[in-house]
This record gives structure tokens, C-alpha cells and sequence, in this order.
């Protein structure tokens, strides 16, 4: 069996990449998508050869309920479309573990379901919090799916400072989908899977 990596190390390198990229400039970003519920960006990623994607918009709720959504735990499959199994392999502290997880075909199956297994860890920034994440290469994979691999990515959530009820909420998501796949079907997937992320969550939080 792969042994699993120096937690302590790995959550301070994936933070301090997180926070890099959300503070690179507005102008190196191309809009890819814009609904009412977010906006997505994209750049080329500096991991691989697909893109880097921001998406940002602003959540009607608490920074710390709509974190819990989104880290690893039992709300995240509920509401979650594309998510369709989610195990934790391993706990380090309270706000650090290895998942394993299966997301759903998309584009009528064009994206087979894929298998993940990612290192997730959440911590404080600056009023609100970081929960951010990158993939392992670790275990076997399922059988009937392509193991696809997440470079760092996160969910920076922070208070609004006119309205501490709502947050502001900016993702980072960098995907190597792997397998045989035209980049165009997965960059077209992409925009829209994080666009429809922000409406289920915000449904969710409703409930």
C-alpha cells in the first residue's frame, strides 16, 4: 500500500499555493461563464496543460455552515450532484483527512464517472476560512473508473463586511479529468459544473 504523506507539511504547502493564487491579478483572468449565482474564470494552470478556474459569488449564509457543506463530511453528499460516493480514508486532526470519492458521468457520458483520492484541509483565513484540497496518487482504483487527479484547488469563504450573513465565496479548481478526452468537452464541463455548484449549495442551505 502507498504511504500516505506528512500531513503537517502538505497543509502548509497547499495553503500558502491556495493564497498565491487568489492574489493573482484580475487581468490574467478570461470569464468562461457567468450566471446569476457565480462567475467563473479561467487561466492556463502552472500543474498541467488545462486550466486553472475561479469561480466567485456570494452565498446567503454563514461562513462556517456553508464551509461545512463543502469540506469533507456528511452534507457534501446530499446536495452534491456530481458526487456520487465519498469515504474518509483517514483522519489526521479534526481539520485534516484523505477522502476518497466517485463523481457521476457528465456531458451524456462522454466524462465517464471518475474515482478521486484527495487530501482536504481546512483552516482559517483571514474572518473566514480556507478548506482546500489536492489529489494522491494512492490505493487502487475502483473498478470501471478512471482515476482523475485534482491539482491544489480550495473555497475561500469570508463575511461580507456589510452583511456578516452572507458570504463571499471564491473557488479555485484545477481538474485533470485523465482518460481519453477531448480538452474542449472538459473545459465546457468545467464551467458549467461549477456554475451548478453554486445554485445546488445555495439550495441546499435553504433546506
Amino acid at each position: 500500500m502507498d504511504l500516505l504523506p506528512d500531513s503537517a507539511p502538505l497543509a502548509t504547502k497547499l495553503r500558502n499555493t491556495l493564497i498565491r493564487y487568489h492574489s493573482i491579478a484580475d487581468s490574467e483572468w478570461r470569464l468562461a461563464k457567468k450566471t446569476k449565482d457565480a462567475t467563473v474564470w479561467r487561466k492556463p494552470s502552472e500543474e498541467f496543460s488545462g486550466y486553472l478556474y475561479k469561480a466567485q459569488g456570494v452565498v446567503e449564509d454563514v461562513t462556517n455552515r456553508i464551509v461545512d457543506h463543502i469540506r469533507p463530511g456528511p452534507y457534501r453528499l446530499d446536495w452534491d450532484s456530481l458526487m456520487t460516493t465519498m469515504d474518509i480514508v483517514e483522519t489526521f486532526e479534526e481539520n485534516c483527512c484523505v477522502m476518497r470519492y466517485t463523481t457521476a458521468g457528465q456531458l451524456w457520458n462522454i466524462i465517464a464517472p471518475r474515482e478521486f483520492v484527495d487530501f482536504s484541509y481546512t483552516t482559517t483565513y483571514e474572518d473566514g476560512l480556507l478548506t482546500c484540497g489536492v489529489s494522491l496518487d494512492y490505493g487502487e482504483v475502483g473498478p470501471s473508473f478512471v482515476r482523475g487527479f485534482n491539482h491544489p484547488c480550495g473555497w475561500f469563504c469570508v463575511p461580507l463586511k456589510d452583511h456578516p450573513s452572507h458570504s463571499l465565496l471564491t473557488g479555485y479548481i484545477q481538474t485533470e479529468l485523465r482518460g481519453m478526452l477531448p480538452q474542449s468537452a472538459v473545459d465546457t464541463a468545467m464551467s458549467s459544473t461549477l456554475a451548478n455548484f453554486y445554485s445546488d449549495l445555495k439550495k441546499a442551505l435553504k433546506r
